[in-house]
């Protein structure tokens, strides 16, 4: 009897990392019929959408292609998962066809004043948990700053683990009145369940640098727990010139339903070129 048990609780976990290993991540979801980019350097094309599959061509950042179908094959590298995608690409006069696995392209992109902004997910690191201090494997996220095909500037952020890739999102954005700052970009990924994490990733764009401000970290569980960060710009309510602030409110209830909120604020001033703490 204790044999079929440990037999049946093996079928079970097997059962269940079969189905987790089942579902992609939502932000490498693309939509067919519509244009894409590259994210990674010369990305493989290949004749099947499986990684021994023949190679067919090798595409470079920024070149823009069209998602042509979504299969249903789905490939894991550290914690991204992603379908594999048909795609076709114009290479000169002619038109070439093939797989493209999806965590290999943007999450987003925008061009503003002639440069390309791309955002994607290009490699899983392993990272120090700053609450546990265990060793877990982080997804490595970037922003790249593109003329064309070459690369003007590149930063990267931390954005969790697979659970809080299920939605991604990239904006420019004003230059919140912070001098000599030509633009601001936004990326954001986050989960969809309870207790799942979501980062806000706020980048300075200045004589084609790119300069990366703290990360903000937005978690709630319900009515029973949150953490909110946020920033405030010269341009907002409460902002003040050549500065931007780092506010965070916490709320738990505890065993009496009794809300307890926390609530901190620091001030980073902005001389015109970089930032440090006030």
């Amino acid at each position: 009897m204790k044999s079929l048990f440990t037999i049946l609780f093996l079928f079970a976990l097997q059962l269940f990392s079969a189905q987790e290993e089942a579902y992609a991540n939502g932000v490498f979801g693309f939509e067919e019929n519509k244009a894409q980019k590259i994210f990674t350097n010369w990305t493989r094309v290949r004749q099947e959408p499986k990684v021994d599959a023949q190679i067919v061509d090798s595409l470079q950042t920024n070149q823009q292609i069209l998602i042509l179908q979504k299969d249903e094959t789905i490939l894991k590298l550290g914690e991204r998962r992603s379908n594999w995608y048909k795609i076709s690409c114009q290479k000169g006069e002619q038109t070439a066809e093939g797989y493209i696995w999806g965590g290999n392209l943007c999450v987003g992109y925008r061009n503003k004043n002639g440069i390309d902004f791309l955002f994607g997910l290009s490699k899983t690191e392993k990272r120090k948990d700053k609450k546990s201090g265990e060793n877990l494997e982080q997804n490595i996220a970037s922003i790249k700053a593109l003329e064309g095909n070459t690369l003007i500037d590149e930063v990267f952020f931390d954005t969790g683990r697979g659970e809080e890739l299920s939605y991604g999102t990239f904006t420019v954005e004003s230059n919140h009145k912070l001098q000599n700052v030509e633009l601001t970009l936004k990326a954001m990924v986050s989960g969809e369940a309870c207790g799942i994490a979501s980062y806000d990733q706020y980048v300075l764009f200045k004589d084609r640098k790119l300069i990366i401000l703290p990360q903000l970290t937005n978690v709630g569980d319900a009515d029973v727990y949150y953490h909110s960060e946020s920033f405030v710009f010269p341009n907002d309510k409460g902002g003040i010139p050549n500065a931007f602030i780092f506010k965070m409110e916490e709320m738990e209830k505890d065993d009496h339903d009794k809300e307890k909120k926390k609530h901190s604020s620091k001030t980073y001033l902005w001389n015109g070129t970089s930032y440090q703490l006030k």
